[in-house]
């Protein structure tokens, strides 16, 4: 088949569509939809997110040098798409939307929400300006899960904590099981 040549672009599909959730110190709370988080090493486990210098979280997380990672399960992707059009600069969007904010237990000014079965605590440990965006690079220091989306081993059951994936500015659920990491040397 052809190759059509496109012009460099962040095609990069799918991506995991996640709350990310900051304060102050003063106890002011902000949520904002990121598409661009990944994993980035795991010993020690770390991850990044790409956040725009304009957005309203970017200065609560530079100044406090954390945030938590909220996985929403699928059933909350209105929510999710709302908290990434709206500005916390302007509305309060966990009274806005019903989200309750927990305290973390291992950071001082980001919450966890407590409606996402998925909670990874993070602490910045380097941030890059890249452009349009800065990547914090954070280490996770603590992982919070509802019980109801483990399995027997008290690992993430992804088919039951249903993450959203996006991709092509569409939000997907995750679909069907297709192996293993190392099931094709079996």
């Amino acid at each position: 088949m052809a190759k059509i040549q496109l012009k460099p672009n962040t095609v990069l599909c799918p991506v995991p569509a996640v709350m990310v959730s900051c304060g102050t110190p003063e106890g002011k709370h902000n949520i904002i939809t990121i598409a661009w988080a990944g994993t980035v090493c795991s010993d020690p486990p770390m991850l990044s997110i790409a956040v725009r210098p304009l957005r309203h979280s970017y200065r609560m997380i530079e100044d406090t040098g954390e945030f938590v990672v909220n996985i929403p399960s699928s059933s909350m992707t209105e929510t999710m798409d709302y908290c990434g059009l709206v500005s916390g600069r302007d509305v309060d969007k966990f009274a806005e939307r019903g989200l309750t904010a927990v305290p973390s237990s291992q950071l001082q000014c980001a919450p966890l929400i407590a409606e996402c079965p998925v909670n990874l605590e993070c602490k910045v440990e380097q941030k890059l300006m890249l452009g349009s965006h800065a990547l914090f690079l954070a280490r996770i220091v603590a992982v919070q899960a509802d019980a109801d989306v483990l399995d027997a081993q008290q690992h993430i059951d992804h088919k039951l904590a249903r993450p959203v994936a996006y991709a092509g500015s569409r939000y997907y659920e995750l679909g069907d099981y297709l192996g293993r990491f190392g099931f094709s040397k079996q």
